[in-house]
């Protein structure tokens, strides 16, 4: 099928999605399995192309790109293929007596046209992955790749047409004003990526057509390190996920929140888990906005930093710890986004679960604890999108898991069944036969019919 050409607005993209929709095309599962087993060819034979455009916009190596990006994609595409017939099958319901004989279901239906907006810092995985669910539910998607990842964006812009149905996925380019104008059409869904101020923009957007929206977005996700922790391993994988994509992660631990008996033990620890996991690692920051605004956190922070040494030229930052930074330093307001780790003391696990309730909920929230009774505790008393214990990140990892935020961190959630559902109308259905049908359920109603509708319907 043919490309979309690079002169079509963004108003033909949308109006020839609604024309392929409207002729039932991915109705069946078929279709869908097609795109499906289209996108798994393409990052697959394709791996290389895609891990040099990752590279050549952010400088990670193509290990880091599988593990992070292509891999994650990998296992889900595998997971929906195998999940299809289930997910998309009616799912039988109750019917009340009063009702019987009769059926009712809950019948999965395509939403229609989708709007997937990506992020540059995962640019494979945060375009891929909600396109995989948006067509498993049998959606029709405008693709917006991330200009801040120009590379990645042209890769896929050039490859995806020969491996999905390029007339029902379309590849749209371009800046900020792109994505305006795509918003100021009619979608049944949009995703978003990013930062919660552009989240904000993107659900004002949505709101003129009354379109829902999922709404991923970040915040300051913490750690809490409780006394009885295992600090050689809470210090080592810490550092690992801070260091992966240089800090540039939604689900990245933001800042530590560490009982005094053991701060210092565990500073030494981390300081130079850091060193390593930063040297196996390597990338850069994204652009120099960027780099400017890190330094800044790093230079207003008030507390006692350590590491953290740049290269202005490469826009590379190695990882700093900031030991008990300033409580209303922008540092402790304002997501990191970068290879900064603030480390605060507090005296108790239950002083750190107030620190964190006293601030805006989470994407993610990690504790390290030896006693699963201290880990229950903190889930309990937290709110937060995902979260996980005595390890970070892998909580995307896993296919049935919900994956999203609460309040100011996010809005609804996908992954596995809860992203086919995502992208699905779950249209209610009642079947009932026209025979019986007595009298009784017609007005007007006796004494004794009352009698017997409020028995059964009361």
């Amino acid at each position: 099928m043919r490309a979309p050409s690079a002169q079509t607005s963004e108003a033909d993209v949308v109006a020839g999605l609604r024309a392929v929709f409207d002729d039932g095309r991915t109705l069946p599962l078929e279709w869908r399995r097609r795109q499906l087993n289209g996108l798994q060819r393409l990052v697959t034979q394709r791996e290389r192309d895609l891990a040099a455009a990752v590279k050549a916009d952010l400088g990670r190596d193509a290990m880091t790109t599988f593990l992070a990006d292509i891999g994650p994609v990998r296992a889900e595409i595998g997971h929906s293929l195998r999940s299809l017939s289930r997910w998309a099958s009616p799912r039988r319901v109750r019917v009340p007596v009063a009702l019987r004989p009769g059926r009712a279901a809950v019948e999965p239906r395509p939403k229609g046209i989708v709007l997937v907006i990506g992020a540059w810092n995962f640019p494979i995985l945060l375009t891929l992955q909600p396109l995989v669910s948006a067509l498993a539910a049998g959606n029709v998607v405008a693709l917006k790749p991330s200009e801040l990842a120009p590379e990645t964006a042209a890769v896929l812009e050039r490859l995806l047409p020969a491996y999905v149905d390029a007339e029902a996925v379309r590849v749209v380019t371009g800046g900020a004003e792109v994505s305006t104008t795509l918003l100021a059409e009619r979608f049944d869904h949009i995703f978003f990526t990013g930062s919660t101020r552009v989240g904000r923009i993107v659900a004002e957007a949505a709101a003129l057509h009354l379109t829902p929206t999922t709404l991923e977005l970040g915040g300051k996700s913490p750690v809490i390190v409780a006394a009885d922790a295992d600090l050689d391993v809470a210090a080592r994988r810490i550092a690992w996920a801070k260091c992966v994509n240089t800090g540039q992660a939604c689900l990245a631990p933001d800042y530590i929140l560490v009982e005094a008996p053991v701060r210092d033990a565990f500073r030494t620890r981390l300081v130079e888990a850091l060193r390593g996991a930063a040297a196996a690692q390597p990338g850069r920051i994204v652009d120099r906005r960027q780099f400017d605004r890190l330094a800044g956190l790093l230079r207003d922070s008030g507390g006692e930093v350590v590491g953290g040494a740049v290269d202005e030229a490469a826009l590379r930052m190695g990882p700093a710890v900031v030991v008990d930074p300033a409580p209303n330093s922008r540092l402790m307001q304002d997501e990191i986004f970068g290879p900064i780790l603030p480390v605060v003391t507090v005296p108790s696990v239950d002083e750190a679960v107030r620190f964190v309730r006293q601030r805006p909920d989470p994407l993610a929230l990690y504790v390290f604890t030896e006693f699963s009774a201290t880990a229950d505790a903190v889930l309990a008393a937290t709110t937060s999108g995902t979260a996980a214990v005595n390890h970070l990140l892998q909580q995307l990892l896993v296919p049935d898991l919900p994956f999203g935020g609460v309040g100011p961190s996010g809005m609804g959630a996908y992954h596995g069944r809860v992203g086919f559902d995502t992208f699905s109308h779950l249209r209610g259905v009642l079947r009932r036969p026209t025979t019986p049908d007595p009298s009784i359920a017609y007005p007007p109603y006796g004494p004794a019919t009352r009698r017997l509708l409020r028995r059964f319907l009361g």
